[in-house]
């Protein structure tokens, strides 16, 4: 076997045979030569100065080394070990310091024998009297034995047991006053180390005390730099996903997106997912990491109840966070996970739940390829992510029925409107049909007189005629008396015949203002319709000499009955008749006779829920400007003196406003005008 460093490739043996030759030599020398007791001293001096350059030049290196290899701990205990043994003199060095068994093992070594030196690496020393290094690191002072041999802890044991050293040097590595490792120097013969020796180990032992320290500081600042990185970076990633959460109120999908990215990047991990828990079932709501052949092995199983076969579904049952640092070796991972995990080819996974007010909603986890346990700051860091997802589930549940409630009061808010908009009508038109039956009664009384006294008045004439016939007159008196007679007794038929006209006015508005009493009842749509219609025809044919139109009706049998307010939609239904008849007849003028033919048509249709009602002229049409204002107060194309432009204005609020329906209209100038109106069957009114 050989040995390392200066004594290297010479065994204990040789060692010894070359240390005695050499101080045999120097005895005969001083025998043959004496020196004068100066040339002793001026080599002495000489010999000094050269250990003191030598010593300091190793620990210029030395500091050298320290200063190239401030990450490298065990170049600099190498390079103590070495200079230690080289400046001693001595056959080999050695450092011991603990581990995590708190016992001292070897750090470094040079000068030691291989078999040796696996001996010493075999060795776990206590601070304690058993040994040389115990001794001194119990005592925590610098010990020396001179003598192996006759210690009382090695006599009477074989000197291969402590490696055939005699000298022994140990000078522990002080700390604050606490040993943390031993620097050993040794020599295979008694001999003693000198106070200038044991002081330079000393300083090396020193120096590998501040190699310790700075190796411990900067591991330390690594592991602070490392954590504030780690810090910064979930930092960082939980702003991302509150950002998200805020520039997403109504969508929690993205913020469930990030929380995967932030999960599967931060926790190191093969994948992750967030899934939603509906209180039976468990199902992604995202995911990241997953490759397709993944993706589809958890795509095959879920949705699926919440169970302790799976992490997140025993973190969901639990309610509580779930590790597993190996799945395989785990007796609850049931069938189902250990499915996924070799499908997946995952080791260890860690889930946490996502819990609102005590109930879980579903999970999160993240999975790795190897087994081991997931460091704390982790889990804290999932339970973060947890919690800002159940904020971001929250935050759309309120938002959803802050929303629903805000369209609930809008809605209320425009039914009152509307409602209102239906009284002050209805309290319109009842006012209107009181004053319309207050001004049917005050003209009755007099028409009656008008038609009374010119009926009779006619029949005076006749008698009159009779009475004058026999009555001697010449022939020019006679005939002049009897074109006065005939032409007083025309005009008196023409007074009678349009008071007839006027009583059947004033008796319709009478009857209407009669069925106008503000309630409003089921009725048949046709059946208003079609007297909607004949009121119209009749009332236009009394009120237009020779007024001619053809009427086309198209009845829907289906169309059936709605609860209206008859008499407000009878009103509203003869304006816009009315208004086609006007149409169609002045369009009739414009043309003046030809193949020109004025219709006007009126048809029903059941709409399930509602019923629809259009009204149809051939008439002159529409222009788009006057189809936008048609339905305006006042507006009205008709000549000065024949319209108000109240008509359509006030059968719009009945349809619209009143009944809840609606009114469209299509139309083309010169061709035709079509009024499609749409009424609610079932009152929606007050």
């Amino acid at each position: 076997m050989r040995r390392r460093g200066k004594a290297g490739g010479k065994t204990i043996k040789t060692q010894r045979r070359k240390t005695s030759r050499r101080n045999a030599a120097e005895a005969a020398q001083r025998r043959s030569s004496p020196a004068t007791a100066k040339e002793t001293n001026v080599a002495q001096v000489i010999s000094e100065r050269d250990d003191a350059l030598e010593q300091l030049t190793a620990t210029a290196e030395v500091l050298t080394v320290m200063s190239r290899s401030a990450f490298e701990l065990q170049t600099v205990f190498d390079a103590l070990v070495k200079s230690a043994t080289r400046l001693c003199h001595a056959s080999a060095s050695v450092i011991w310091r603990p581990k995590d068994d708190g016992r001292y093992h070897l750090a470094a070594s040079y000068g030691v024998e291989p078999r040796f030196e696996e001996h010493l690496k075999s060795l776990a020393l206590k601070s304690d009297g058993h040994s040389v290094v115990g001794r001194s690191l119990q005592s925590g002072k610098i010990t020396y034995v001179s003598d192996l041999t006759a210690d009382t802890d090695y006599a009477g044991r074989d000197a291969n047991d402590f490696g055939g050293y005699r000298d022994l040097l140990c000078v522990p590595l002080l700390r604050d006053g606490v040993a943390i490792g031993v620097l050993m120097v040794a020599h295979l013969t008694s001999r003693k180390f000198s106070e200038r020796q044991i002081t330079l180990v000393n300083s090396f032992a020193k120096q590998a005390v501040i190699a310790i320290e700075n190796t411990r500081l900067l591991n330390e600042l690594r592991q602070r730099t490392d954590d504030l990185t780690e810090s910064l970076e979930q930092q960082t990633a939980t702003s991302e996903v509150l950002r998200v959460i805020s520039s997403s109120p109504t969508n929690v999908q993205p913020v469930f997106d990030a929380i995967a990215e932030s999960a599967v990047r931060l926790c190191d991990g093969q994948f992750s997912f967030v899934m939603r828990f509906d209180g039976k079932l468990v199902d992604f709501a995202s995911y990241c990491g997953l490759t397709a052949e993944g993706l589809k092995a958890f795509r095959s199983i879920l949705p699926m109840p919440a169970s302790e076969d799976t992490a997140a579904g025993r973190a969901i049952v639990r309610r509580a966070v779930v590790e597993i640092s190996d799945v395989g070796a785990d007796p609850s991972y049931g069938a189902r996970g250990r499915g996924l995990a070799k499908a997946v080819a995952y080791r260890s996974i860690a889930a946490v739940p996502l819990l609102h007010e005590g109930n879980p909603i579903g999970a999160i986890a993240v999975a790795r390829a190897n087994a081991g346990p997931f460091p704390k700051r982790q889990i804290v860091l999932l339970q973060a992510f947890a919690d800002q997802a159940v904020i971001a589930i929250e935050n759309v549940r309120l938002f959803d029925e802050v929303q629903a409630r805000t369209l609930e009061l809008a809605k209320s808010l425009e039914d009152l409107r509307t409602t209102q908009d239906r009284l002050v009508q209805t309290q319109k038109l009842a006012l209107l049909g009181q004053l319309t039956a207050g001004i049917a009664h005050e003209i009755k009384n007099p028409l009656n007189f008008v038609n009374n006294f010119s009926g009779i008045s006619a029949e005076l004439v006749d008698e009159l005629q009779d009475t004058l016939n026999g009555m001697p007159l010449d022939d020019k008196a006679r005939t002049q008396i009897n074109e006065l007679t005939n032409m007083l007794k025309a005009n008196f038929d023409k007074v009678v015949h349009h008071g007839k006209r006027a009583d059947a006015i004033v008796k319709n508005m009478l009857q209407h203002s009669r069925e106008g009493s503000g309630e409003h009842r089921v009725i048949d749509i046709n059946a208003l319709v079609e007297e909607s219609l004949n009121l119209a025809w009749h009332g236009a044919r009394a009120e237009t000499q020779g007024f001619e139109i053809k009427l086309k009706q198209s009845f829907d049998s289906s169309a059936g009955r709605a609860d209206v307010f008859p008499q407000d939609i009878r009103r509203a239904l003869l304006n816009m008749i009315s208004n086609g008849f006007y149409a169609a007849i002045k369009r009739g003028a414009e043309l003046n006779g030809g193949d020109y033919e004025p219709t006007l048509a009126a048809s029903t249709k059941d709409l399930g829920d509602r019923v629809e009602i259009r009204i149809r002229d051939n008439g002159t049409g529409m222009t788009p400007d006057v189809k936008e204002k048609m339905f305006n107060p006042f507006f009205t194309t008709k000549p000065t003196g024949e319209g108000t432009g109240l008509g359509l204005s006030i059968s719009h609020d009945i349809i619209v406003k009143q009944h809840g329906g609606s009114i469209e209209v299509e139309t083309q100038p010169d061709e035709f005008t079509e009024i499609r109106i749409v009424l609610p069957r079932a009152a929606v009114f007050v």
